[in-house]
């Protein structure tokens, strides 16, 4: 028989109470998401620098310089007169310096060398970043649990960006080519924007501890996230089209606008033979597309911007304003490129400016995912 428990029993011999334990999200692998988004920062940084340098490698049709690739022993560059001479005696041998830049000295040969060494430098510094912080936060165990795949990935992608490279670089050592093939620089550049947007998203959710995303995510605007998406994967095709423009130098044969050498469809737009090269070797085509997809592009934007603007977030709402404005910008600064025969410096300009409306697109994007939620003070202020 059990014996009675006293009717007053004592504080001091109650039995403790169980520590409540945390869910899911509390007992997973935080790790060093703090270091991880400063390496990532890092790389974004690089990344970017490589898009700038790779656009004047070729503004500077620096391009088809060296003509071979070694990944490992092409790091050193010519150390004497001799290495010098036989990289010019290489580059005399295709057709750019044939058809091109035949009379070339040895002094501007090494300009348009350094141009082509320190893209590909950059791109191996690039690489040992990735290896160097991949290998370091591994084995120290510090990837937050479920990011070790999105940290390859993006070292995968970098590979395969350097495979591209030389793929695209190839394409100009033929015979009759004195520069890259246009939808071969299309595809390194477009990869080149995929991997700056999938660190600058990465970079973005380190910023901020998974339970707070966890919980921002419940009040996601579905709609505005669905358009951002689709405003982003429009801007994407239209940086491709973009480098198809860049890649025959398109931006220089129509120097007017509205309208192109006087009329609103130039002529010639679908002369070439057979059809779908026009779409990737004809001025007038490829510049004609552009100019027609940046004008829907714009008027998208506005509608994004429009749905923006009526975010409850605060944080929100200024995202899809600084993405807009800088939108606007861009359009203005094209325009300008075009009227003044896309001279290097606005051309690269152009370019850069490209890489910061991405990145705002994608932050736009982001807090209509995973919207900021204002203290009391600021929703009163916001308002009013």
């Amino acid at each position: 028989m059990a014996s009675k428990r006293p009717i007053f029993e004592d504080v001091a011999t109650a039995r403790p109470q169980a520590t409540p334990q945390g869910g899911v999200i509390d007992r997973r692998r935080k790790g060093a998401r703090g270091a991880i988004r400063l390496w990532l920062i890092s790389l974004f940084a690089l990344v970017c620098v490589m898009i700038v340098v790779g656009g004047m490698t070729r503004l500077t049709d620096s391009g088809l310089s060296i003509t071979e690739w070694r990944p490992v022993t092409g790091a050193i560059p010519p150390l004497n007169a001799e290495m010098w001479a036989q990289e010019f005696d290489k580059y005399r041998q295709i057709d750019q310096y044939q058809l091109q830049n035949r009379g070339m000295t040895l002094d501007e040969f090494k300009i348009i060398y350094w141009w082509e060494w320190g893209h590909r430098q950059l791109g191996r510094v690039i690489g040992l970043v990735w290896g160097a912080g991949f290998a370091f936060f591994w084995l120290t165990g510090r990837i937050p649990t479920g990011w070790t795949p999105r940290l390859l990935a993006l070292g995968a992608l970098g590979g395969v960006q350097g495979a591209i490279g030389w793929w695209m670089v190839a394409s100009g050592l033929t015979e009759g080519m004195v520069a890259v093939a246009s939808y071969r620089l299309a595809t390194h550049l477009g990869l080149a924007f995929v991997i700056l947007g999938m660190i600058a998203w990465y970079t973005f959710l380190l910023n901020r501890p998974e339970a707070e995303l966890m919980t921002a995510r419940r009040a996601r605007e579905a709609k505005l996230f669905s358009m951002s998406t689709g405003l982003m994967h429009f801007a994407f095709l239209q940086i491709l089209l973009g480098a198809l423009v860049a890649g025959i130098d398109a931006g220089r044969g129509y120097t007017d606008w509205p309208l192109m050498n006087g009329v609103f469809i130039p002529p010639e737009l679908l002369a070439m033979q057979p059809l779908w090269v026009n779409f990737f070797e004809n001025p007038a085509t490829t510049q004609f597309i552009h100019r027609m997809a940046g004008y829907f592009l714009a008027a998208f934007a506005v509608v994004v911007w429009l749905r923006g603007r009526k975010s409850t977030h605060g944080a929100t709402r200024a995202a899809f304003n600084v993405m807009f404005v800088v939108m606007l910008g861009q359009i203005v600064l094209g325009i300008f490129t075009v009227l003044h025969g896309a001279p290097w410096q606005l051309g690269i300009a152009h370019q850069a400016t490209a890489v910061l409306l991405w990145v705002l697109i994608i932050r736009a994007r982001h807090l209509a995912q995973f919207p900021r939620f204002d203290s009391l003070r600021n929703t009163k202020g916001t308002a009013a």
